[in-house]
């Protein structure tokens, strides 16, 4: 008997405009201990269907048909008396931000005793004897001392293993999981990963995973499902999924994928045209009819498409898998032609660049003597984990802050200590930066078109009303927006839309140099395919060179000409992209890499998952500042001596105290399964 059978659920909401069907029908089966993985993008019905699980519907809501059969007894038409007894002891939930799901006035000892007292009468004797335990099985060290602490005491990653911990408390045979690693480092997702993972075999807990990143499904799930438009659309065993993928859809999320070894030059990513249709308004034939390529006339809008056996436990909600191959590959002229590095000019030089802040009477160094360039037309993406510094340089880089010391030539001036104020139009139009939240850049108050408009004025592009809706007209459609949405107010756009907007914004004013500081960690993989696409085009179009920060090095490796790696202020590598990817690596970049979730399950990664917390910046070891946390570490010459850069040859410079040979020596991080 299956732990959870849900069958033909139908999920309606009240609205202004009716009752609307957020999940028209649905049938799944999870067995005990199984990983189970859904997928599809937002608006899909993920979220709401974790809801109905947990029996958190709303006054609005409610279960208008089918059963939720969780250990026999139906959910659907449990008690307020049962769901006492189910909700966080039979089944919990681990939620995307964990800071929700912490009270910030009470310990984290208060709060994780509470499990234990309310679900099993435990002594408080007996609760925190409980709460110790589960705090060091989730790999926290010292768990009294993290028992007396508060919320904000904490990093991000162990606040998410606190949450963890208080789900596991009850011992509950599900664990549901709503995106739980988006907003964390790749390192620590991987260590968050791994432990949701050892816990499992532990307990023997089954976990539901509901995820807009299908790297992380693919490493952690033995089964996935495919949801579109509040339906099950294909549902398989994870390998057979990616590799022969049934429905147009999980196609279309595929592809929209970087794949492990896939570059610009050779692989363009294929963005699925059009949205999401909103609760209730997706066809009743086929959900995915209007913005699917294969559709057929007369078949595919027929009737409504049942799920299809194909074989291996493999099922498809398509009336064309049978018929359909996979979709042809894009042509050569949609890649991105690979620049000259002999011929590229260097638009920007940063030399020994270092921003200070004082902190009573210490001082915390964020950037610490940078030295790198960035070359016309080239991609240099700049990553590391969180307090690595990359977002202060861009700051400064765009002139919302200032460096103490050091040299940062732009296009032949040094504005190392020029803030945007001191700057000329024309400097301030030239270095644009799109940022990670598109409401940032928008006023809730204005239609999207007035920051476009103002733009324009600002850096004298355009000043007269027609010139000025004829260049924001023109802005639009660069970034492939209808011209009739600057009336838009952004609250009525998509995050891809404002996302785009963002970005129309920033090439306003015919900038040379963009600074793009994780433009698309918040989106589906869709729609970041389709800004990435964008991005590059308008770069090709106008020559401009991209300084992109991010921490997902997938995406680095698909995306970067050059790349940086940093960690607690400095640069421990950087190099040609190819060269990072390949063995010799710093220990830290090797690192990074293992935690990189591949989308792909026939792919094996050498696992390196790195100890301990960051040093803070006000208190950094005086040698190599990877020191405290290196797999590799050689002893003392690395707590005291600040490593030598190695020159590994082709610009590709490795600052290690490891000697090149060593290093060269390191097996390749990705490899096939054998």
């Amino acid at each position: 008997m299956s732990l959870l059978s849900i069958r033909n659920l139908r999920v309606e909401y009240t609205t202004a405009r009716g009752t609307v069907a957020a999940i028209p029908e649905f049938s799944l089966d999870i067995a005990q201990g199984e990983s189970f993985g859904l997928v599809g993008e937002s608006g899909c019905g993920k979220s709401t269907l974790i809801m109905a699980i947990m029996g958190y519907m709303g006054r609005n809501g409610r279960v208008a048909g089918g059963e939720i059969l969780f250990e026999g007894r139906d959910l659907a038409r449990a008690s307020a008396e049962e769901w006492r007894k189910i909700r966080g002891g039979r089944i919990a939930i681990v939620y995307q931000e964990p800071a929700t799901a912490l009270n910030p006035s009470m310990t984290i000892g208060q709060q994780l005793m509470e499990v234990p007292i309310a679900h099993g009468g435990a002594s408080t004797a007996e609760a925190r004897t409980r709460a110790e335990r589960v705090l060091a099985d989730v790999h926290l060290p010292d768990p009294d001392s993290v028992m007396r602490r508060y919320p904000h005491q904490l990093s991000g990653g162990q606040k998410q293993r606190v949450v963890i911990a208080m789900a596991l408390l009850a011992n509950p045979s599900l664990l549901l999981l709503d995106e739980p690693t988006t907003g964390l480092d790749v390192t620590v997702e991987a260590a968050v990963l791994d432990l949701l993972n050892e816990l499992r075999e532990k307990y023997g807990t089954a976990l539901f995973y509901i995820s807009h990143n299908l790297g992380v499904i693919a490493q952690v799930c033995d089964r996935i499902g495919v949801m579109y438009a509040g339906k099950l659309v294909e549902d398989a065993p994870a390998a057979a999924l990616f590799a022969t993928p049934r429905h147009p859809y999980t196609r279309g999320l595929l592809g929209s994928l970087p794949r492990p070894g896939a570059d610009k030059h050779t692989h363009p990513l294929v963005s699925i045209p059009g949205v999401v249709p909103s609760a209730g308004r997706a066809p009743e034939s086929c959900g995915f009819l209007t913005r699917c390529a294969l559709a057929q006339p007369g078949v595919c809008d027929a009737a409504p498409v049942p799920m299809e056996a194909v074989s291996g436990g493999h099922l498809v909600r398509c009336a064309r898998w049978a018929e359909v191959e996979a979709p042809a590959a894009t042509p050569a002229s949609a890649t991105v032609a690979p620049i000259a590095q002999e011929r590229a000019e260097i638009v920007m030089r940063a030399d020994e660049v270092s921003r200070m802040f004082p902190v009573g009477k210490r001082r915390l160094l964020a950037n610490d003597r940078l030295s790198f360039v960035a070359k016309r037309g080239h991609v240099l993406a700049i990553v590391g984990e969180s307090g690595s510094g990359k977002s202060t340089f861009a700051k400064v880089l765009a002139g919302l802050d200032a460096a103490t010391s050091g040299r940062l030539d732009v296009l032949g001036d040094d504005v190392a200590g020029k803030p945007v104020r001191k700057r000329t139009a024309a400097k301030v139009a030239a270095v644009q930066m799109v940022f990670q939240n598109p409401d940032g850049t928008l006023n809730p108050s204005h239609p999207v078109g007035w920051p476009l408009a103002r733009a324009l004025r600002k850096f004298g592009i355009a000043r007269e009303r027609k010139d000025v809706d004829a260049r924001v007209a023109a802005l639009l459609d660069m970034v492939r927006l209808p011209a009739s949405l600057r009336h838009a107010l952004p609250r009525q756009l998509s995050g891809g839309q404002k996302q785009r907007i963002a970005i129309a914004r920033a090439f306003a004013g015919n900038p040379e140099l963009l600074v793009a500081d994780e433009p698309v960690s918040a989106l589906d993989v869709s729609v970041q395919a389709a800004v990435i696409n964008l991005l590059l085009r308008i770069q090709a179009e106008h020559g401009t060179t991209l300084v992109f920060i991010s921490h997902d090095l997938g995406l680095v490796r698909y995306l970067a000409d050059e790349v940086v790696v940093m960690y607690l202020g400095q640069v421990m590598e950087s190099g040609p992209v190819a060269a990072l990817f390949d063995p010799p690596y710093h220990p830290y970049t090797e690192a990074l890499l293992s935690a990189v979730p591949v989308p792909d399950p026939s792919l094996r990664t050498t696992r390196i998952r790195l100890e301990g917390e960051i040093p803070s910046p006000l208190n950094v070891p005086p040698g190599c500042r990877f020191a405290t946390r290196c797999p590799r570490k050689l002893g003392a010459v690395c707590d005291d001596t600040p490593p030598p850069a190695r020159d590994a040859g082709n610009d590709h410079v490795i600052h290690c105290h490891i000697p090149l040979e060593r290093l060269r020596q390191s097996e390749p991080v990705f490899r096939h399964a054998s």
